[in-house]
């Protein structure tokens, strides 16, 4: 009787501790529109996402998005803070490391404020690569030498608040106004988990002029903003919002500049990076699918609970969400009207799984991806 009593002492001793322990988040209750949209139609699976192969394995780890120039090279970024060239030859060159240069560099997302992290990578008209680093801002790099420019630092920020999480990135070929997103003034690149957890709008959109050195908040209150394209005309760029599975629709000319529309809610995934195809369509990689099953998606289910996400962050080691995340790949196809005109799938993950780019250059589509060990190429774009 004493034993038992001593247990449930202990048990209560241990369920108060937790509960006095203060949570990293501060969530609000949020009610997503509805169940996720059925597998069909034109979100019918497919396997289009298994003809591809993988190059670099165990050699470039998490490249999250590419650009190209002139001369068949590809370029990407990578989890140890890397800036990489790829030839057309399927060569391989390192052009430079954001940050330090140290051996844990890759190893644990600790080491990414020393190291760096490039996301967004564009090439300007002048030939320079144009780099988001998650944790030390706007660059230039010279892709020949690797000498790095700073540009737009992350303590600087815009509007008198710092970024803390510099993510997507577009370049206009008609003004050289560099477009980017801070997913949050509040969590790095490091806790994004506990930023789509917390499902807080203290994202941005921004416009840098190379030019002046300005910088313009266009965009304000966004959940988790990320991947944006402009469309062919660059009447209009588009704008994922990746917490809460949404795209936006932002005008940059005409009679509806400066304003935003919703294109696509209630998402079948939670989009990333969205690129222009090279026969004029959106190409949009879901990180994380969000998918109808006998229960809710996990995230739907805690969304409108701000005490259990509050718990949850408080007991639950990042890294073991990891063990939620489906191994499925998905890509859609949007029209410049945002319809979805088609998809590509890996239901079982067999090429690959949780895409963060898709990018199409002389026939070959690149899939990006945050965190895994190589990268999945398509030769072609056949249904």
């Amino acid at each position: 009787m004493f034993g038992r009593r001593s247990l449930l002492a202990a048990l209560l001793a241990v369920a108060v501790s937790v509960y006095l322990l203060p949570s990293p988040i501060d969530p609000k209750p949020h009610v997503l529109k509805g169940p996720p949209p059925a597998l069909e139609g034109p979100l019918a699976v497919n396997t289009r996402l298994q003809k591809g192969r993988r190059l670099f394995t165990g050699k470039l780890h998490g490249p999250e998005s590419f650009t190209s120039d002139e001369e068949g090279n590809v370029y990407t970024g990578t989890v140890d803070g890397k800036l990489w060239r790829i030839g057309p030859d399927d060569s391989l060159t390192l052009i430079t490391q954001m940050g330090q240069n140290l051996p844990e560099c890759g190893s644990s997302t600790d080491f990414e404020p020393v190291c760096g992290r490039p996301h967004g990578v564009r090439l300007d008209r002048h030939g320079q690569l144009i780099v988001a680093d998650s944790y030390f801002g706007l660059h230039s790099v010279d892709p020949k030498t690797g000498e790095k420019t700073l540009l737009l630092a992350n303590s600087q920020g815009a509007d008198g608040v710092p970024f803390a999480f510099l993510n997507g990135l577009e370049i206009s070929s008609q003004t050289g106004i560099i477009y980017f997103t801070d997913s949050s003034s509040r969590w790095g690149r490091r806790h994004v988990k506990l930023e789509v957890i917390e499902l807080n709008s203290l994202g941005r959109l921004l416009a840098f002029d190379p030019q002046t050195g300005s910088v313009k908040v266009l965009l304000d209150s966004l959940y988790m903003p990320n991947g944006i394209a402009l469309s062919p005309d660059e009447h209009f760029l588009l704008l994922a919002e990746t917490s809460i599975g949404r795209i936006l629709r932002f005008w940059l000319k005409g009679p509806k500049a400066g304003t935003k529309e919703i294109i696509m809610d209630n998402m079948i995934g939670y989009p990333d990076n969205i690129r222009l195809s090279d026969h004029e369509t959106f190409l949009v990689g879901i990180t994380t699918t969000r998918f109808r099953k006998l229960t809710p998606p996990f995230l739907d289910m805690i969304a409108p609970y701000p005490a259990v996400k509050r718990f949850l962050a408080k007991v639950i080691p990042l890294s073991w969400y990891n063990a939620l995340l489906p191994r499925y790949a998905l890509v859609l196809e949007l029209g410049l009207d945002g319809e979805i005109v088609g998809t590509l799938h890996d239901p079982g993950g067999q090429l690959t799984w949780a895409i963060s780019d898709v990018f199409q250059h002389r026939g070959r589509t690149y899939l990006g991806s945050t965190d895994l060990p190589f990268l999945p190429v398509l030769e072609g774009w056949d249904s």
